[in-house]
């Protein structure tokens, strides 16, 4: 009998557990929530544009049935930013470009910009201070390029041969309180962010921007007027600082290579206006530095208008305040020389090397991030004179791509 009792009892204790439920016979500890994962310092984004132009003859007699026509990646451009230790971080823009140098690649990759950039912490008023050094924005281009779409054609300055849009050297910010504006100056190495330094002269400018409209709530249309003044003074050496056989000697002084302007535009979403004026002075020189022949100095002053919109009329009806659909417009008159002295044979009273270009088109929001624009180009010349000649005269039909990422 106290065997079969010893039996039952086991039999019964399973028995009891094996109709219990689940969740009483097994207690599985809760795991830890995991941490979210870091997000990644590295921030990427990047811009791509191109076009097909259909160019037109600017001569009377063209090669018979010849009509220039292409399809071309204007620019690549891929920006990789990230924090480098306490208030420092690094940008680096690649540019892809077709190239025009002697070599096989029909496209090519270089850097625009490439810097290490300080951030002061903001001051109590607001203001704030920032500090570059590499390859970096220069003085106006950058900042012109808020206001004209760069992927129809570069910015007035940049196309009239004023300066390049990047540059080595040094640079400095002060954001101003209140949303007044920022001050901004450079100190570089002169040719550009596409040539090596090529003399041991610098570049120093200096941009003001005001905006004192920015906190006026009651014209929002004119929250972003921008006031823009900005100098540049350049130098470059004689092509004859090393001297030479024959020469009377080196020459060591600079050439003057100083430019200024004044911007004025609005940027709202629905209206972009545009307007500017600069001027440009050149030194050159005459002459092989000889006895025979000696060297002369020369001047040339230029001078460059231009006014541009883009507006997107039906957004003005729109209750939303949008619309995919805009028109842009922009003509500039350049003077490469208003002036000159010092030739031996100055260009005679009636001569001119002015020439205008003409933008006309119309746009189309495919995305949020992505526009495409039909538009009408041309940049004809007067008759040129000595001095700065104007670019190749052309006119043409283009159907541009940009888009963001």
């Amino acid at each position: 009998m106290n065997r079969a009792r010893s039996w039952q009892l086991p039999a019964a204790l399973a028995a009891v557990l094996a109709g219990a439920p689940i969740s009483a016979q097994t207690t599985a500890p809760t795991p830890a929530p995991q941490p979210a994962p870091a997000p990644s310092p590295l921030n990427f984004s990047g811009l791509i544009f191109g076009s097909y132009n259909y160019q037109l003859p600017t001569t009377p007699s063209p090669l018979a049935g010849q009509t220039d026509n292409q399809f071309i990646l204007d620019r690549a451009y891929l920006t990789f930013r990230m924090p480098a230790g306490d208030r420092t971080s690094i940008r680096i823009t690649t540019d892809v470009y077709q190239t025009t140098e002697g070599t096989a690649n029909a496209y090519t990759i270089r850097a625009k910009y490439a810097y290490l950039q300080y951030d002061q912490p903001k001051f109590a008023n607001g203001a704030s201070l920032l500090g570059r050094i590499g390859i970096l924005h220069n003085v106006v281009i950058d900042h012109e390029e808020n206001f004209w779409p760069r992927y129809i054609s570069q910015t007035p300055v940049e196309r009239a041969g004023y300066f390049a849009s990047a540059d080595m050297g040094l640079a400095g910010q002060l954001t101003l309180p209140n949303k007044m504006g920022e001050v901004y100056t450079t100190i570089v190495n002169g040719p550009g962010y596409t040539s090596r330094e090529n003399n041991r002269f610098k570049d120093y400018a200096i941009r003001l921007s005001l905006t004192p409209l920015a906190n006026n709530t009651d014209m929002p249309l004119l929250q972003t007027f921008t006031i823009t003044a900005w100098g540049y003074k350049g130098a470059t050496s004689s092509s004859f600082v090393n001297g030479g056989t024959g020469q009377v000697g080196a020459i060591g002084e600079a050439l003057d290579r100083s430019r200024g302007g004044i911007f004025v535009g609005l940027r709202d979403p629905r209206l972009v206006l545009g307007g500017e004026f600069a001027q440009r002075h050149e030194n050159g020189e005459q002459g092989a530095n000889t006895v025979a022949s000696p060297r002369t100095l020369t001047d040339v002053s230029g001078r460059l208008l231009s006014a541009y919109t883009v507006v997107r009329p039906f957004a003005f009806a729109n209750a939303s305040g949008k619309s995919p659909f805009g028109i842009v417009a922009r003509y500039d008159a350049v003077k490469p020389s208003t002036s000159t002295s010092g030739y031996v044979a100055p260009p005679a009273p009636s001569t001119d090397n002015a020439y205008h270009l003409i933008i006309g088109g119309v746009f189309y929001d495919l995305s949020q991030k992505a526009q495409i624009a039909l538009d009408y180009q041309e940049s004809l010349a007067s008759n040129n004179g000595v001095s700065l000649s104007p670019p190749a005269q052309s006119k043409g039909y283009f159907a541009h791509f940009v888009v963001n990422f």
